[in-house]
């Protein structure tokens, strides 16, 4: 029987004697060199075959920072596929760091439960001036008071340039040089925790960026047997998969081993092509989790998907991945579709009350009926799944940044509209994610940037965007961004400023509703959730069917006039049990009477439109009848707000 390979870490790892030892997976390469620069010297050697395509090599006495390469048979000096640190950028050697050497601050923390998760997702460079990881820490004190659990940073795997969304990286173990390296992910993650704080990476499985990608050099790490809306797909299943499947697997242990990330963001799992026997994230779900359990910690594995699929969460016994969490787009489209009005796209499926309804009851709109933007059924059905095993936002990088001008909703929507979007999130039985600059208004726009150094590539990003925004283009004359323009990415910097009265009185509702999701019972429980639409007449056509003398009902249209009829709706959700939790949110632009509620027992606990959160309910107003995009929550008597 011929031996099995024994698939080891890659990388150049530090020994407990205090050797080194470099080993990389090249079988493509007859022979492998190692070349480094100590003390501004030049030496290479040669590296010793283990099998399977593995090459090593061991020295002691090395310091941290030492650069080296992996010269190959074509002569030519290329960087580790496991770096753990590029610090002059994706094309330069690599260096030597150790994650073992950093003295951590974080040794009380044991991370946060997925039910107790709130998370704020940012975008390293363009959450500070500065841009760095160093730069966040200062901010994450007003985080934690804001009332958010978490914070996700978006992408930061060494990527080519200075600024990208971090979908592009080319070395998965490196943490991106211009935020600070891994040293000061470190320091930021240290401080998260103290500041009371999960840290979730977004991480990236499905391809490798375009510029500055040497792995096909090395080995089959990619596959022309799938192809992904960004190139080739991960080699998961073809031949020599397993060292590939190794590799990743060790990634994302690599962050939560060695950074003590509180979590993983697996962006865009339906691309990610595995038909083995044992899926790779059910693989890689069960070592993340066996690591967390050895260090006494919480982790989460959230997987970022549009498949609806619930298999993804359910237990590998039963089926499933066992992931701990997945996203679902399906309540951002309900939400943005019927206070926008917007149709195209995927939002085509969207736009009626009842599908809001239904994402509160069901998480999933699509789960097995038909789509009109696809074609085709989608979905399939979620059950009894605990609700905290989804993800849900009204605003997030891909739904803003992806738009031609990266609008957010503070462009496309009034105030009042803007802080019903905050109450239909925060009362949601599912995750919350807030997008970074959310909870106060931010008005600036997050476009597509990037900083390649290939022409060719810049060329084709650019011809790219203009081609996908040209009906924009032509029919308002409205100039795509330049995603390669400095000046593109200067215009997504936050502002993070609340001191006038509209963004700190946003901001107020924000952290109310956080608080009341901590501290309410009914939002704490999750599995007891009743969601219906009720259509109703407005305000001012009542009076005028009053004046006439017609009697109208309070929460139909059945007998109104045709002339008189309107299709205005009023969303009623009720949480908990007992006296629990009845929110009233009218989802239009007009006032419309109160529906007829059962609130014996309860009070008004909040208003998105009250004075203090910038709208315009006082207590002189009476509560017959709910103002434009209003949300009333009414809950237990002696219920704290």
């Amino acid at each position: 029987m011929l031996d099995e390979p024994n698939h080891k870490p890659q990388g150049a790892l530090l020994q407990p004697d205090g050797s080194v030892v470099w080993r990389v997976w090249a079988p493509r390469a007859e022979n492998v060199s190692l070349v480094a620069w100590p003390d501004d010297s030049r030496t290479e050697t040669a590296m010793t075959p283990e099998g399977f395509g593995y090459f090593t090599y061991r020295q002691s006495d090395v310091r941290e920072g030492l650069r080296y390469a992996y010269r190959l048979d074509d002569g030519r000096e290329y960087p580790d596929p496991a770096t753990r640190w590029q610090p002059d950028g994706v094309h330069q050697p690599s260096a030597l760091w150790f994650p073992t050497e950093y003295k951590r601050g974080d040794g009380s923390w044991r991370g946060v439960p997925r039910e107790e998760l709130a998370v704020y997702e940012l975008h390293v460079g363009a959450f500070t001036p500065e841009g760095t990881f160093a730069a966040i820490i200062p901010r994450l004190g007003q985080l934690a008071e804001l009332g958010v659990t978490a914070i996700e940073l978006m992408p930061v795997a060494q990527f080519p340039g200075e600024r990208n969304w971090g979908y592009d990286g080319v070395h998965p173990f490196a943490a991106q040089n211009t935020y600070g390296g891994p040293r000061a992910l470190r320091e930021l993650i240290d401080a998260a925790h103290r500041a009371g704080l999960a840290v979730l990476l977004d991480v990236v499985y499905n391809h490798f960026g375009p510029e500055g990608n040497y792995l096909g050099l090395f080995g089959p790490y990619e596959t022309d047997r799938y192809r992904t809306p960004w190139g080739k797909a991960v080699n998961f299943d073809g031949p020599e998969s397993d060292p590939v499947r190794r590799f990743v697997i060790d990634n994302a242990l690599f962050w939560v081993r060695d950074f003590h990330a509180d979590g993983l963001r697996l962006d865009a799992i339906h691309a990610i092509y595995d038909f083995s026997a044992r899926h790779v994230l059910a693989e890689l779900q069960a070592e993340v989790q066996a690591e967390a359990d050895r260090a006494g910690r919480v982790v989460h594995v959230i997987a970022e998907s549009d498949l609806n699929d619930v298999r993804l969460v359910v237990p590998p016994e039963r089926g499933g991945h066992g992931l701990d969490a997945a996203w679902s787009d399906d309540f951002h489209h309900c939400v943005h579709a019927l206070l926008t009005g917007e149709r195209d796209g995927y939002y085509r499926d969207f736009g009626r009350p009842e599908q809001l309804a239904k994402a509160y009851n069901d998480v999933y709109v699509y789960d097995g009926c038909y789509s009109p933007f696809r074609r085709r059924r989608h979905g399939n059905r979620v059950g009894e799944a605990d609700r905290t095993r989804f993800v849900v936002s009204v605003g997030n990088h891909d739904q803003v940044g992806n738009r031609a001008l990266g609008e957010r909703l503070t462009a496309l929507l009034p105030p009042e509209a803007q802080r019903l979007a905050c109450g239909l999130l925060l009362v949601s039985p599912c995750v919350p994610l807030l997008w970074m600059g959310e909870e106060y208004g931010e008005t600036r726009p997050f476009p597509f940037f990037s900083s390649f150094g290939d022409p060719q590539l810049v060329e084709a990003v650019r011809r790219g965007r203009r081609e996908e925004f040209a009906a924009l283009e032509f029919r308002w004359g409205t100039e795509i961004p330049d995603p390669q323009s400095p000046e593109t990415f200067l215009a997504a910097k936050l502002q993070w400023d609340w001191s006038s009265p509209e963004p700190s009185a946003r901001r107020r509702l924000y952290a109310d509703l956080l608080a009341a999701r901590r501290r309410w019972p009914a939002l704490r429980d999750r599995r007891h959730t009743v969601a219906r639409v009720e259509s109703v007449i407005r305000c001012d056509d009542a009076c005028r069917l009053a004046a006439a003398g017609t009697a109208a009902p309070r929460s139909t249209q059945a007998d109104v006039p045709s002339a008189a009829k309107r299709q205005d709706f009023v969303l009623i959700l009720e949480r908990g049990v007992g006296p629990g939790l009845i929110a009233c949110a009218n989802l239009t632009a007009e006032a419309l009477p109160l529906p007829t509620l059962e609130l014996s027992n309860r009070t008004l606990l909040l208003s998105t439109e009250a004075v203090h959160y910038g709208g315009r309910r006082n207590a002189d107003r009476p509560f017959d009848r709910l103002l434009p995009y209003e949300m009333l929550l009414f809950g237990p008597k002696g219920q704290l707000p």
